[in-house]
């Protein structure tokens, strides 16, 4: 029984990865033509983003009210949201703020990067046997804390390359 558990959260965590990899090609592949560049569809994309970062921070507040292997795939799933607006803003930008923010956005690719290692720190953790409850509450925290100083860079960034200025 406890084997059928632990691969049962193999599948889950597999199918969230295949999931996060695949959910921007298959956002993009829908449509026949480029994102639009112009300054709505910039602004547009900068709130989902910072949108996905709020319901990130929600779920790394509520992860701990779910059993077992919910809450952590309630957070991924955010998070790969999170990702996946922030690659549908890099969308948007025009071949000007690709050029010019080139090193900014690696930054960004790079923060959010190093955020993502706290799953992979968590499910060391876990198969370390470490109980799941506190392995959850601080990848939840360095998530959160993470996820906040990630947003305020882009912000930073955004101002810079003047995304969604019209």
């Amino acid at each position: 029984m406890k084997y059928l558990h632990h691969s049962l959260q193999r599948v889950q965590l597999a199918l969230l990865v295949a999931l996060s990899v695949l959910s921007p090609l298959l956002l993009f592949a829908q449509w026949p033509f480029a994102p639009q560049t112009t300054p709505d569809a910039q602004r547009s994309a900068l709130n989902s983003v910072r949108t996905q970062v709020n319901w990130l921070q929600n779920a790394t507040r509520t992860a701990s009210n779910f059993v077992g292997a919910q809450g952590y795939g309630n957070v991924r799933q955010q998070f790969d949201g999170l990702r996946g607006a922030y690659n549908g803003l890099k969308q948007t930008l025009n071949p000007q703020q690709l050029s010019y923010g080139a090193n900014d956005l690696a930054e960004l690719d790079a923060g959010l990067d190093i955020i993502q290692e706290a799953f992979v720190n968590f499910e060391q953790d876990v198969a370390a046997g470490r109980p799941v409850d506190p392995a959850l509450r601080d990848m939840c925290q360095v998530l959160r804390q993470g996820s906040a100083v990630w947003l305020q860079e882009l912000n930073k960034k955004v101002s810079r390359l003047r995304i969604g200025w019209g």
